[in-house]
């Protein structure tokens, strides 16, 4: 019997990792909910069991009767009468059997109604539902307006309100405007206090609204009169029972078309006032959107994960030529791509959840007792590593999606331009996936800060140091070959200065960190499992360091270099001028800046730690090899002769008088001191001494010949 839980045995390797069991044991208090409801979880492994268990109701519903409807539901969609909507037959029947299920508040806590489970178990079961069925996500997975219920709204509210959604009520969040779209602030849907009956009254229209004549409503409305900016903004509740919303239209779309996207139009509608005044788009939205978007990525790694077993099932099944299609080399390599993003996308997913959870727990915890300074550092940590990598997971993940579907289209050849195929379906349906809940450009957006402050490349450094079997080495050299380039990169457009040069290469930076840090946690779960993820592994590393080098060279080639000057002493010459007349380049070019001070030159270079040259000399205690220093002497000396190596080369002829009296390790910075000591033609010695932290570590004199370029 199919069961989308069961047959990807992905899903249970990542509910098997060490944070779910942490998270699970803050959730439930010391188990003590177990003296008062059945269905909760007597220890650790009885809550890890319980997530299993229910994920795989979950995977049986899928099979079983989501995905048989879905190309019905995509047929015959929702209607519009007399102002609201109708599901398709099938998607009702679809929300029944989830209620039934008892999925409909799986994060709610059993006060509720709910199962209290992680954020992590409902990612799961979003993807299984998208692979299912992604347009059903839209209308089940809108659990996240239940959590930001569950934060901010009374505890009044929240017991009326939860235990409506934990019984199966549907929920929508109503931000967008027909003249606010992306930019929030500009919302202008009016909120006004009705003195008389004790509520407040929205008036105005919204556009674009996933769900949108749900039975609860979060929505963003301006309840200061005279604002025009976000500190004007407030969410309310609004109860569809009260009446004064009709839905004017559904929107005609290209795909996720089992879910209602309406237009609205509230008319003296009563509503209730969410938290505080002022901190809807300040801190509600912001809080509901990180949860949104995280559901997004979830779609997108569904979405995906049809798209693998569409493709694979038409390339083992169709035959050309006496053989099947996934004998050939093109098709092949199709269908591993496939797997590869949909994997890399996925091990960013599930990442992104556990830190969501820990800090989460945390977070509740706190409402509870003190927490302790060890526990307060913690969650401040895991905020910072989920906030940084929710835009990755969405952005990219999306991203994917629309790639993965386009080749599962191309796998199916003309067959998989008609609608007959459920191809066709997963094409229309991946293209929102990079729209809705914030654009891909909106993701970069959020992520860049994470780039230029140095947290993405902190993070990936501690990704480097995780143990590793022997086998994954070669691949985890060539991921550290890439944060080589991606340090180059943003170098380069730190030295650069300019704001639109940022704005420009934003979404290069961010797809290079995103693209190594996936490339880490795909290999984090290939030295686990070789079997489930050692080729994807390899594959989607392979994929990484082409996009990377790409959008490396773009960068370098496209972004202003600074202009050389030898006549200002305190002109410091930096790497991308010194490539005007040094022809070393990366990895090989071993000096990030010089100078000019009399008859002397100065040159420094920052030992990063990830260079070619530290990959295998005392990997455990790594060092700077002797050679190595030589070539960064000669190299911070180039300055001397600058003018003279025009069109000629630079190649050595000896080493004299070398001596090394101290170790030189990642982190140093080396700065060279050299001056012309003789030369004949274009035979030059030079002497050069090198420091760190004004103790010296090396010295020689250094001769080379400048040879004519041919």
């Amino acid at each position: 019997m199919a069961n989308y839980f069961n047959d990807i045995p992905q899903l249970a390797h990542y509910l098997s990792h060490p944070l779910v069991r942490r998270v699970a044991q803050i959730k439930e208090r010391n188990f003590t909910e177990a003296e008062i409801y059945d269905h909760a979880p007597l220890d650790t492994d009885d809550a890890l069991d319980s997530y299993k268990r229910v994920l795989e109701i979950v995977g049986q519903l899928c099979a079983e009767q989501i995905a048989p409807q879905a190309m019905n539901v995509d047929q015959k969609g929702p209607t519009l009468r007399k102002g609201h909507v109708s599901y398709a037959a099938a998607t009702t029947e679809q929300l029944d059997a989830a209620r039934k299920a008892g999925i409909m508040g799986m994060t709610m806590p059993r006060t509720y109604g709910g199962l209290n489970f992680p954020t992590l178990p409902f990612l799961m079961a979003a993807e299984m539902i998208s692979t299912a069925d992604a347009s059903l996500q839209n209308v089940w997975g809108l659990q996240s307006c239940a959590e930001t219920l569950k934060e901010f709204a009374s505890p009044e509210q929240a017991e009326r309100y939860l235990k409506r959604v934990c019984a199966g009520e549907t929920k929508s969040m109503d931000l967008t405007e027909p003249d606010a779209g992306s930019d929030l602030q500009s919302v202008m849907l009016r909120a006004t206090y009705d003195q008389k009956n004790d509520c407040w009254r929205l008036n105005g229209v919204k556009r674009f609204i996933t769900n949108g004549d749900a039975d609860i409503h979060l929505v963003l409305a301006r309840s200061e009169e005279g604002s025009r900016d976000g500190r004007g903004l407030s969410m309310f509740i609004y109860d569809r029972q009260n009446g004064g919303m009709t839905v004017r239209r559904i929107e005609r779309k290209m795909g996720i078309k089992g879910s209602p996207t309406c237009e609205l139009v509230f008319r003296d509608a009563k509503a209730e006032l969410c938290g505080a005044r002022r901190l809807g788009l300040i801190k509600y939205v912001m809080s509901l959107m990180n949860s949104a978007r995280l559901g997004i990525a979830a779609q997108s790694v569904g979405i995906s994960q049809a798209c693998l077993r569409e493709a694979q099932i038409y390339a083992r099944e169709r035959k050309q030529f006496g053989k099947t299609i996934v004998e050939f080399a093109p098709v092949a390599e199709m269908v591993a791509n496939i797997e590869a993003k949909l994997h890399a996308s996925r091990a960013i997913l599930y990442e992104t959840g556990r830190y969501v959870d820990i800090h989460k727990s945390l977070g509740e915890l706190a409402s509870e007792r003190e927490l302790t300074d060890e526990e307060r550092q913690q969650m401040k940590h895991y905020a910072k590593l989920a906030d940084s990598l929710t835009p990755i997971a969405k952005g990219m993940g999306g991203e994917y999606a629309n790639q993965n579907a386009y080749d599962c289209v191309q796998v199916h050849g003309g067959s998989g331009y008609m609608s007959d195929y459920t191809c066709e379906r997963l094409y229309r349906d991946a293209r929102i996936t990079t729209i809705y809940e914030g654009t891909t450009q909106m993701q970069v957006v959020a992520a860049i800060r994470y780039a230029t402050s140095g947290h993405y490349t902190q993070m990936i450094e501690s990704y480097d140091k995780a143990p590793l079997g022997d086998k994954w080495h070669p691949l985890r050299n060539r991921l550290r070959a890439m944060t080589t380039k991606y340090t180059l990169a943003l170098e380069t457009i730190a030295r650069n200065g300019n704001q639109y040069t940022l704005d420009l290469m934003a979404r290069r930076l961010v797809e290079m960190a995103g693209s190594i840090i996936m490339g880490y946690l795909t290999l984090a779960d290939a030295n686990t499992n070789e079997a489930l993820f050692g080729s994807s592994a390899a594959n989607y590393i392979t994929l990484a360091e082409a996009e990377v080098a790409k959008h490396y060279h773009y960068i370098q080639a496209n972004t202003p270099q600074l202009q050389i000057s030898h006549s200002d002493g305190e002109n410091k010459v930096e790497r991308e001028a010194i490539k005007a007349f040094l022809p070393h380049r990366e990895p090989m070019l071993l000096v990030d800046r010089m100078w000019q001070e009399g008859d002397e030159v100065l040159g420094e270079y920052t030992i990063r730690g990830n260079e070619y040259f530290l990959m295998g000399h005392f990997p455990s205690q790594p060092i700077v090899p002797g050679v190595i220093l030589c070539e960064i002497m000669g190299q911070c000396g180039s300055l001397l002769v600058a003018e003279q190596m025009k069109d000629r080369t630079p190649l050595y002829t000896s080493f004299e008088k070398a001596r090394f009296k101290r170790t030189v390790k990642p982190g140093d910075t080396l700065r060279v001191r050299s001056h012309i000591a003789r030369h004949r033609g274009l035979l030059f010695f030079i002497d050069a001494t090198a420091e760190v932290d004004g103790q010296t570590v090396c010295s020689a004199t250094l001769a080379f010949m400048l040879v004519e370029k041919q």
